[in-house]
């Protein structure tokens, strides 16, 4: 008897503020905010073929942003990182 595996939501995980606060600019949704020691939290993101795209994007510096909305974006992300 083959028993099939249920579909798993893959996730990307980043401890990386910078580009957090870059894909949360283009309409990706942080899912989760681990905290995984008192000094360090992980953004949790559901993967797709997109979000890898500007991933590479981020790190090849070909994105491009408001520098207003990215630097609200970074207050955000950090009142979620202390808000526990």
């Amino acid at each position: 008897m083959t028993m099939s595996q249920p579909n798993r939501i893959k996730i990307f995980r980043t401890a990386d503020l910078a580009i957090t606060a870059a894909l949360s600019i283009f309409g990706f949704i942080v899912d989760e905010v681990e905290r995984i020691s008192p000094t360090r939290s992980v953004f949790i993101f559901k993967d797709s073929f997109k979000l890898q795209e500007i991933i590479k994007q981020y790190w090849r510096s070909e994105l491009k942003v408001e520098p207003q909305a990215y630097f609200n974006q970074l207050k955000v992300l950090k009142a979620r990182i202390y808000e526990r």
